[in-house]
């Protein structure tokens, strides 16, 4: 049955000249079929880049917007509408505004993992692979950063600047406690404890290594060690074992489980593709200045 599906989703992609898209914490069956997979915002680049016409893009929605802000002219579904983010859900644009009045002259960094709204009354966006460096090419000395707080805290650590956190932070990675991995680090002594910087403090203050989900594939890769203890996503394993079939790879937490990531079901997608439904959109007086926030995070500098 589940073959058929996916054949189905195939033939359907070819027919209306679309591409499928899949975040890196997707369900395994999704990465599988998936024309390219990714973080957020390489994806929403690859939909700019694309010269496909549809975009079905297997994630949440501040995703599926990002595209739909880089790549205008395309059509771009979501198959679960219902996919949100509970991060990008905890800062409103009028609530940014307000926290920007009262810290005058601050420009506001943007995590990307927030709505087209917020992206639009930001200075400049960033990623989690990037926000170090994003931070550091501004000439001010104060930002306003927003909306993850255990994301601004990991790159205060290295800048002088002064630094006004909004208090969001990743539900998922918030439940992976310091003495889960304290409890793995001593189990597995030969294993390397890699982490996402949306994990809290105390967490990433344990890790060999942190980065955001594109940098632990080249991590592992690249390293000599053969065993790993993972910090972010589930969803993670299906690459990092199918990279590094030599490796082994342990989740820090069995909570480590996103629901609103793994919503997507290979039925879903055929359905999206069967009725070109539902169709993401951003209205243009909020595209137009997200899609700057955006370009001014693309036009900094790689190291």
């Amino acid at each position: 049955m589940q073959e058929t599906v996916k054949q189905q989703i195939k033939d359907l992609l070819k027919e209306r000249n679309g591409i499928l898209l899949a975040h890196n914490y997707m369900r395994d069956e999704v990465q599988e079929i998936a024309d390219i997979t990714g973080d957020s915002l390489a994806l929403s680049q690859e939909a700019a880049r694309t010269d496909k016409e549809l975009i079905v893009f297997c994630g949440v929605h501040f995703m599926a917007e990002s595209a739909a802000i880089l790549a205008p002219d395309k059509t771009v579904l979501l198959p679960r509408l219902d996919a949100g983010c509970p991060m990008a859900d905890m800062v409103t644009a009028e609530e940014l505004l307000k926290f920007k009045a009262r810290h005058p002259g601050a420009p506001v960094v943007t995590y990307v993992n927030s709505s087209a709204d917020v992206k639009a009354v930001s200075d400049i966006c960033c990623t989690s692979a990037n926000a170090v460096r994003v931070v550091e090419s501004l000439q001010d000395e104060e930002i306003i950063f927003a909306p993850d707080r255990n994301l601004g805290q990991y790159i205060a650590r290295t800048s002088a600047k002064k630094f006004h956190f909004w208090d969001g932070y990743c539900p998922t990675h918030e439940r992976l406690k310091a003495e889960n991995v304290l409890k793995l680090k001593e189990d597995n002594p030969d294993a390397l404890f890699v982490c996402h910087p949306e994990c809290n403090p105390a967490v990433v203050a344990l890790a060999d290594h942190v980065c955001s989900t594109t940098g632990m594939y080249d991590y592992c890769r690249k390293s000599p060690a053969t065993r790993f203890i993972i910090g972010t996503e589930a969803g993670i394993l299906y690459r990092l074992r199918q990279e590094n079939p030599g490796k082994e790879f342990i989740i820090a937490s069995p909570a480590l489980i996103c629901p609103n990531m793994k919503l997507t079901s290979l039925e879903d997608i055929l359905a999206a593709l069967q009725t070109l439904q539902p169709v993401v959109t951003v209205p243009e007086e909020v595209r137009i200045p997200a899609k700057r926030a955006l370009d001014r995070m693309l036009a900094v500098p790689r190291d």
